[in-house]
């Protein structure tokens, strides 16, 4: 197993309520789960290539929970990045070299038995975990766009998180809303508007997630 190790910020965005009902044991609020992921990685390697500084992306789509399999997903990587790092990229976020059940990524890859071909095209995305707010470009597949939730009163921002201890894609999470437009690509996400989307910072490698 080649060992890697990734310090992430990821933004992702979901067709639930807010609050994820998947994070709680419940179905999915529409039945389906449909997403889209970005991810910038701060520092980080596969063996000994260094992945600091890259960024991919995936979209995925279950047409029940996730643990009842049967869905499809379809990873992006960053255009800029070498061949070794997207190498290495595509083998961590496809499940490959990681403990069994050990990452959302193992487990996603799991759910999926169908795979559509890794895209590498220019991704452009600025997250701030502590405000809300996200945007990110993935040229030619989707956009996704991030705002605080919002006081349905005052209409002033609201500030709710989730806290896994335990968690396998995250520990700690900032909820938002988000939406996904749809560019391209073989998973197309037209339900996910005005819904669900999280904000975290992730530290993890082939064993997990690192808490510490």
């Amino acid at each position: 197993m080649t060992p890697w190790e990734l310090d992430i910020t990821q933004m992702q965005n979901c067709n639930c309520n807010f609050g994820c009902p998947c994070q709680y044991t419940v179905d999915p609020t529409y039945g389906s789960c449909e997403a889209s992921v970005v991810y910038e990685i701060h520092s980080g390697f596969y063996g000994d290539t260094d992945l600091s500084g890259t960024r991919a992306a995936f979209t995925a789509i279950w047409p029940e929970a996730i643990y009842k399999g049967n869905g499809q997903m379809q990873l992006m990587i960053d255009e800029t990045a070498s061949a070794d790092q997207k190498r290495g990229l595509e083998a961590i976020l496809t499940g490959k070299d990681t403990e069994e059940m050990a990452t959302g990524w193992y487990i996603f890859n799991a759910m999926c038995p169908t795979k559509h071909q890794t895209i590498y095209c220019k991704i452009e995305s600025k997250i701030d975990i502590e405000e809300r707010t996200g945007s990110a470009t993935i040229h030619g597949m989707f956009n996704l766009e991030v705002e605080p939730l919002k006081n349905p009163v005052s209409g002033m921002p609201h500030r709710a998180a989730m806290s896994l201890p335990n968690g396998f894609d995250f520990l700690y999470a900032e909820v938002a809303n988000g939406t996904t437009k749809s560019l391209g690509g073989a998973v197309e996400l037209p339900n996910n508007v005005g819904t669900h989307s999280q904000l975290s910072r992730n530290r993890m490698n082939n064993q997990g997630m690192i808490k510490h």
